[in-house]
């Protein structure tokens, strides 16, 4: 199998830091009554609606009408989405920083909606590193689709074999170790940079 030549980046727990409770726990400050909304009500297979094209407002307005006693929680989910980030990992940015200084061509793939997806691309200048992105509402594919993974080796110009993919899922990394690309699964920011420099990226 070949050195790869190319990293693409999922972005929400690799490029910046998501996750619900940041935003739920000021709501929700018993913890097991937070877990539980989120584990009953506003759940990650619910959100995954949003990440295939469907509307905030229909997600959240539908669900609202399920759970009606939850009502102001849940549209919490779109007008205070902003709340579930907690800025960017710098042991990423450095790594994309270091791969553009080497020409490296890197990319994106995620799994987000294009209601959030140029604010996303806002919060780190490491975004501007990105030569192309496939996101998954503007494709109506999401991962793990191997579906989704073609479409992006073909997009981006490069065989899967020639491209190293960064997710913090287990089961997109898979998928996408199934299609031929040389992955890195993202638990520990620290562990990047030597995954980087094993390939022969740094």
């Amino acid at each position: 199998m070949p050195m790869p030549r190319a990293v693409v980046w999922d972005f929400g727990n690799v490029i910046v830091r998501w996750d619900a409770r940041t935003l739920y726990s000021k709501i929700f400050p018993d913890p097991a009554e937070r877990d539980r909304f989120l584990t009953e009500v506003c759940t990650i297979d619910w959100h995954i609606a949003t990440d295939r094209g469907v509307s905030f407002a229909e997600n959240c307005g539908s669900l609202a009408a399920r759970h009606p006693e939850h009502e102001a929680a849940i549209w919490a989910w779109k007008d205070r989405w902003w709340e579930m980030f907690s800025g960017s990992i710098a042991e990423t940015e450095a790594a994309i920083e270091a791969l553009d200084a080497k020409g490296v061509p890197q990319f994106g793939l995620s799994n987000v909606s294009l209601e959030t997806l140029e604010r996303t691309m806002a919060m780190s200048p490491a975004f501007s590193r990105l030569k192309g992105v496939v996101a998954s509402a503007a494709e109506g594919l999401i991962k793990p689709d191997p579906a989704i993974f073609r479409l992006a080796s073909e997009r981006f110009g490069f065989a899967p074999e020639e491209l190293m993919f960064v997710d913090d899922a287990a089961h997109n990394v898979k998928a996408a170790r199934d299609l031929g690309f040389h992955v890195h699964h993202f638990t520990d920011p620290a562990a990047l940079r030597p995954a980087l420099e094993a390939a022969g990226l740094l």
